[in-house]
């Protein structure tokens, strides 16, 4: 049965090949001063920084600039962005990258005015808000997070060896984001297929829980079919519009909170990856397909029934005449044929994972209880070992 609940999303999307025109629509609903926070300086070579920086100055806002956001944001980093905003007073932060920068964004829009260390606070204690917020845009370059068009936002650790995500409420959404698939095609094969499995195991994660005939799991089916279709495509022509456009598209929609709506949700897969990452720094959508195969045939006896049901509706298995482990089995076998195809991580060791980390890893992995089987220490590390091939 469908279950009581409310839905709210407040990001205004701007979609195609002419939306960042719509850049000069928003700019003018905030005040002079703009922190304009991208990475490690892709989008100067790829032109998108100058068409962005053509378009503040014609708007007449004074600009502060703070780059070198790393795939995994870190608590230092964080600090360092706070005092940037402060110091300029900055009324609007616009990031322009992939969905590390746009988790960094909302993380500096939510601590710079925090009382208290915005770590322990929003981070360790996972508080909510109270403090003024700093309103964030979003020119994506890079889809994967879809932290385009929802609240949450990952911090890295190392010291403390932790990667946490908080999903903050509403008013930390972006105000607005800016789409346009052409700003993805210069990325590298390995960061775009790492993106679609983030997509696919945003997915995968909110799917594979609950029991009933919900019509988020129709949803969600059809994503997937969508994604591996077009996924494929973008593998052998990465400059394919069609292709990237709805990939892009399936990324806002995997995860702005919408299939979530009715479900218990799972997030096991993202606990170990975040964890993994802590260790390694390795690039986020690999630790999660490094991980997925061994999690998932772990957990497929307690949820048999949604793993026969992925098999047949997702992967086309036939059904006819088959036990249910035997389709759900098969199911798990062409996912992972899927994944090698495309060139993702199938084991932990290439990401810099070695035996010793094991309980550590595990130790980081928050322990969620939203699908099929609540996971123990033993077992986190039982998925780890299986994970390396």
């Amino acid at each position: 049965m469908l279950g009581n609940f409310s839905y709210s999303n407040p990001t205004r999307l701007y979609f195609g090949e002419d939306s960042l025109n719509y850049l000069n629509e928003e700019l003018p609903k905030y005040g002079k001063n703009v922190l304009l926070v991208y990475g490690g300086g892709s989008i100067k070579k790829n032109g998108i920084y100058d068409k962005v920086m053509e378009i503040l100055k014609a708007n007449g806002k004074n600009i502060f600039e703070d780059a070198g956001v790393m795939p995994n944001p870190t608590v230092e980093k964080l600090y360092e962005g706070c005092r940037r905003a402060k110091e300029g007073k900055v009324d609007l932060i616009l990031a322009v990258g992939g969905g590390s920068v746009c988790d960094y964004a909302k993380a500096v829009s939510v601590s710079t005015y925090c009382e208290e260390d915005p770590w322990e606070k929003y981070y360790l204690r996972l508080e909510d808000v109270d403090n003024e917020i700093i309103p964030v845009g979003c020119v994506l370059t890079m889809v994967g997070t879809g932290s385009e068009m929802n609240g949450g936002s990952v911090i890295t650790n190392h010291e403390s060896r932790l990667k946490i995500g908080h999903v903050f409420g509403d008013r930390v959404f972006p105000k607005f984001s800016i789409l346009n698939p052409v700003f993805t095609f210069t990325l590298p094969k390995y960061q775009m297929v790492a993106g679609f499995f983030d997509i696919m195991s945003h997915i995968l994660e909110q799917y594979f829980s609950g029991e009933d005939d919900n019509t988020s799991d129709y949803i969600m089916e059809g994503l997937l079919k969508s994604l591996i279709h077009s996924s494929r495509i973008a593998v052998e022509n990465p400059t394919d519009y069609e292709a990237r456009s709805n990939i892009m598209w399936i990324a806002t929609w995997a995860l702005n909170t919408l299939v979530a709506k009715g479900k218990a949700t799972d997030w096991m897969v993202h606990m170990i990856g975040q964890s993994i990452g802590a260790y390694t720094d390795a690039t986020h959508g690999m630790t999660l397909s490094a991980i997925s195969m061994a999690y998932y045939r772990h957990i497929c006896p307690y949820g048999l029934a949604k793993f026969k049901r992925y098999a047949v509706n997702v992967w086309d298995v036939e059904p006819l005449g088959r036990s249910d482990e035997e389709v759900a089995g098969e199911g798990l076998d062409r996912m992972e044929t899927y994944m090698k195809e495309i060139g993702l991580v199938t084991d932990i060791k290439e990401l810099g994972v070695t035996v010793d980390m094991l309980d550590g890893i595990a130790d980081g992995s928050f322990v969620m209880d939203g699908g099929y089987k609540k996971l123990d220490h033993d077992e986190i590390v039982e998925i780890l070992a299986a994970s390396m091939r």
